[in-house]
């Protein structure tokens, strides 16, 4: 039998990677005041996170972890640790300031993971790209 799993996993990047990269886009803008440097570190976080992202939910998805509420919570720390240092990395490099990007990462640590957070509760209740739920 295929695995139609991969539709899911690229139709939750997409989705997700909307919500992110708006997320970023207005927090670099008010850290560094430029729409312009807000835009260019969305920009190339579209590609970077949505690889990141892709691999991330391949594995999660072979867990073994059942519990919805953990499950949650443990795949929101995993991808905003992985988040929080692209996005760190991409602003260093885009601004030329380490602690510009830091403070970009870091701003976005809360409002990431309560947006992942609930993008993921949504997504668990959708059967899209699955066989058959597996509770």
């Amino acid at each position: 039998m295929k695995d139609k799993s991969h539709k899911r996993h690229v139709t939750k990047t997409i989705t997700w990677r909307i919500v992110g990269t708006l997320d970023t886009v207005l927090l670099s803008w008010i850290i560094t005041g430029n729409p312009f440097i807000g835009l260019k570190i969305g920009i190339v976080e579209i590609v970077s996170k949505m690889i990141l992202y892709y691999f991330h939910e391949r594995i999660w998805f072979k867990s073994k972890i059942k519990n919805s509420n953990q499950r949650h919570l443990l795949k929101t720390v995993t991808w905003r640790i992985l988040g929080t240092l692209d996005t760190i990395i991409i602003a260093w490099v885009i601004t030329g300031n380490g602690l510009i990007g830091l403070k970009i990462g870091l701003a976005e640590v809360i409002t990431k993971m309560v947006l992942y957070y609930l993008h993921e509760k949504v997504w668990y209740k959708i059967d899209f790209g699955l066989e058959k739920r597996k509770n």
